[in-house]
């Protein structure tokens, strides 16, 4: 009698780690765990070019050319730095991976701090974004719509927020992140193409007659200001971090071959292409348009009309991706918490909910607010600056212990200082954007 309690016990832990196996089989990160390589440097070039890119000639424009040039490489550096933390902290407990990103911070920081401190932030950078998304691919949509068709009856921005939602109420039920893995790759090749659009159309237009290269602001204090909001959005065009751990999470990984080999090189290639992205566009924009350019690069390009309309239509295809690989985390984290905390069954009735209820909200909010570009800056400096600057390098601070006055120690310091002037200064810049936009703001006209 004695003897049978073990047993019982034993199979009744087996079929506890059973069904733990299949609900993380089923849960849209840990779902399928064959990725190659080459799956993470699209993934990473997706989640990394936003069509921020398109705004960093804008952004050039109200740093000016010193600043402007340093702040985009310093960032470049520092966040391919921030990355490789990542990438070596994805397995450094021998058995272990850490999946998501507040897995890692429940490790760094505690079980319940370590929520606390990670969920958040992680939550509004993935939100934000597919809400930024949703009024981007809206407006590109609509500009595509202008350009092509002219003389056309004008259509309300917030029909075609409807109409580029409509493609996410179909994609958002892939269920896991290989099976988006297509429309990853082509949102990637879209994001090279556009940005080559963008500046090789503006080398062909060559520089403007009344080119000026000084800050636009009458006022000393608007020049700050612009400068604040300014570095909040190049800390926006540099966010992929949120995503990182979860695209890590795809890829096979042994004890004598860890994922983080395929993995950096994946991200190696990701960064190539992004530096191809994003110093053109943001150089030569500036070059050729000086400060009168707009804070979206194609609307200063007005012909050719097929190629700024093709442009357009490459911005909408690649944004839907982005979208996907930011809802992705977020899909994971609401089907995780109603099947492991609230015991819901997982099947796809609860997916189809949680997601097109997802889906909706953010349609709603992209609608009710698109003056969203000064809430970039603003969630920009919140959000985007901790994950992608500094959180990274408090872990690696918390978790390794580098000898004090070391290069390691030095590197680590320098990006938080930076991350946190950053996380400071452009929510304030951001602030007065949105001031100044909502002034003249309807709801739904």
């Amino acid at each position: 009698m004695v003897g049978s309690q073990p047993q019982t016990n034993q199979a009744a832990n087996d079929e506890r780690l059973a069904k733990q196996k299949a609900i993380d089989d089923w849960l849209p990160i840990t779902g399928s765990r064959n990725a190659k390589w080459w799956y993470s440097a699209f993934h990473n070039v997706t989640a990394m070019v936003g069509a921020g890119v398109l705004s960093l000639p804008y952004a050039m424009s109200e740093l000016g050319w010193g600043p402007g040039v340093a702040i985009l490489v310093l960032s470049w550096v520092i966040t391919l730095y921030t990355l490789w933390q990542m990438v070596e902290m994805h397995e450094m407990v021998p058995g272990k991976r850490f999946d998501r990103y507040h897995e890692l911070g429940q490790y760094a920081f505690g079980e319940k701090l370590g929520l606390y401190i990670v969920v958040p932030q992680q939550l509004i950078v993935e939100v934000g974004v597919c809400i930024i998304y949703m009024v981007t691919g809206g407006k590109s949509l609509k500009k595509f719509h202008d350009t092509v068709c002219s003389s056309c009856k004008d259509i309300k921005l917030t029909y075609f927020i409807m109409i580029y939602a409509s493609v996410h109420f179909v994609l958002s039920h892939l269920p896991n992140f290989n099976s988006i893995s297509g429309v990853s790759l082509a949102a990637a090749v879209m994001s090279l193409s556009y940005s080559t659009i963008a500046w090789g159309a503006s080398v062909d237009k060559g520089v403007q007659p009344d080119v000026q290269y000084g800050y636009k602001a009458k006022t000393t204090s608007g020049t700050v200001f612009n400068f604040f909001s300014a570095l909040g959005e190049v800390a926006f065009a540099y966010a992929g971090h949120n995503v990182v751990l979860e695209i890590q999470a795809t890829i096979p990984s042994t004890p004598e071959k860890p994922s983080k080999g395929p993995m950096w090189r994946g991200v190696v290639v990701a960064y190539i292409v992004v530096a191809l992205c994003y110093f053109p566009v943001a150089l030569i924009g500036y070059w050729m348009f000086g400060n009168s350019v707009e804070d979206n690069i194609l609307i200063s390009l007005e012909k050719p009309a097929w190629l700024i309309g093709m442009a357009n239509i490459f911005v909408v295809i690649h944004v839907i991706g982005s979208y996907q690989i930011y809802a992705m985390p977020v899909f994971d984290m609401m089907e995780t918490l109603l099947v492991k905390k609230l015991n819901f069954k997982p099947t796809w009735i609860l997916r189809f909910v949680v997601r097109n209820v997802y889906v909706g909200f953010t349609m709603f909010v992209g609608i009710t607010f698109p003056f969203f570009g000064g809430l970039l800056a603003f969630f920009g400096g919140f959000a985007f600056a901790p994950t992608t600057y500094f959180l990274p390098c408090i872990m690696w601070l918390s978790i390794y212990k580098p000898r004090k006055y070391g290069l390691s120690w030095w590197a680590n310091w320098i990006c938080i200082v930076f991350g946190v002037c950053l996380m400071i200064l452009s929510p304030i810049g951001g602030l007065r954007q949105i001031i100044l936009s909502a002034k003249t703001y309807k709801f739904y006209s």
